[in-house]
């Protein structure tokens, strides 16, 4: 199905594929060295909404938004070992830390109204996000795809792009659903932390009746015997979240199509009660998230699919870079340190633009 490349010609490709404005991707599973790229042979703009074919999907949060595929048989396939070099190592040249008294201001606010809407309606959680633009001369994708590879070794790194919808690129720590012939597994993530040099944290009651309401939301939608594994906590960055993974068997009653359908979007960045907290989200946030908190990956390819959750990601304009970042809000949130924990969750893809 690949075929596996040089790593100076598999980059070249990369670069030639935008420079000609031609559909492509390139991604790199958690802990594994080898990157894999999709390169579409059309510039034809390729939706799906069964999940049966193969191929590499690009989903928005949005759930009845269409879900973007460059088809397996449209597109050729290549792989190569990712060797670090000097486009990899991260020398920081330029202070990113600002965020504008305005930005943080209607961020706090919005984070205020989310706490009255949630003791309002008895709704569990909203996630609020934010994007802010950041002005970056001379964006070189190659060298801050590298670097992203480097400095994320154990989260989904991707590139992705098409002309009819733009240039994105991100380093997930959060695996929606992966299969492997007819097992599946998938996880809920939620609480954060900054890293301080020691896993072994404290959480609030805030933070882990946030992450069991994900957990127990996963499992009432799958509704088959299912293997859940205690809470744990895992590092992406400089960041520690709280994870339960979750494992199963795709059976008649339960299909991929039937899983993606029923857990996107995850309670992790939208809500619960899941209706009425997207509700309130596309009502309030005054954006469109488009591909932010939605999901990509992997589809039906070899009887597997790799699907993460679209979080610490970033979208190249001709205007600058936009970050997104966001956080679940509870009754018990304290909009100051919310706002705080955006700031620190835009570092992650802030180191790597020089």
């Amino acid at each position: 199905m690949s075929v596996t490349i040089s790593s100076i010609i598999f980059f070249e490709k990369l670069e030639n594929a935008l420079n000609m404005g031609m559909p492509f991707t390139a991604y790199k599973l958690p802990g594994s060295s080898e990157v894999r790229a999709f390169f579409q042979r059309n510039k034809a703009l390729n939706y799906t909404d069964n999940y049966n074919l193969s191929g590499f999907v690009f989903a928005p949060f949005d759930n009845v938004k269409p879900t973007i595929v460059f088809p397996l048989e449209d597109s050729d396939v290549y792989t190569t070992q990712f060797i670090e070099d000097k486009l990899s190592v991260i020398v920081p040249n330029k202070d990113f830390s600002h965020q504008t008294e305005e930005t943080k201001f209607a961020y706090i606010n919005l984070v205020k109204n989310a706490i009255d809407f949630l003791k309002t309606t008895k709704n569990l959680k909203v996630v609020l996000s934010r994007k802010e633009l950041f002005a970056v001369d001379d964006f070189e994708l190659l060298a801050t795809f590298k670097k992203l590879l480097s400095t994320y070794k154990n989260a989904m790194v991707y590139v992705w792009f098409h002309p009819k919808v733009g240039l994105w690129l991100g380093a997930t720590p959060e695996a929606l659903l992966k299969v492997n012939n007819d097992k599946f597994s998938t996880m809920s993530l939620a609480g954060t932390q900054v890293y301080k040099d020691n896993k072994n944290v404290v959480w609030q009651d805030k933070e882990v009746q946030e992450q069991q309401f994900v957990t127990d939301f996963i499992l009432a939608q799958i509704e088959v015997d299912v293997t859940v594994s205690k809470p744990y906590t895992i590092k992406a960055g400089n960041i520690l979240h709280i994870c339960t993974d979750i494992s199963g068997q795709i059976t008649a009653k339960l299909s991929l199509d039937g899983l993606l359908k029923n857990l996107h979007p995850t309670p992790a960045v939208c809500g619960l009660p899941q209706k009425r907290a997207k509700a309130f989200i596309l009502d309030i946030e005054n954006y469109d998230r488009t591909f932010y908190t939605g999901f990509f990956g992997e589809l039906n390819i070899n009887n597997r699919s790799n699907l993460f959750v679209n979080l610490r990601c970033m979208q190249v304009l001709k205007t600058g870079i936009e970050i997104y970042v966001g956080g679940g809000i509870t009754i018990d949130s304290n909009p100051e340190k919310e706002w705080e924990e955006t700031v620190v969750k835009s570092k992650v893809m802030l180191k790597v633009l020089n």
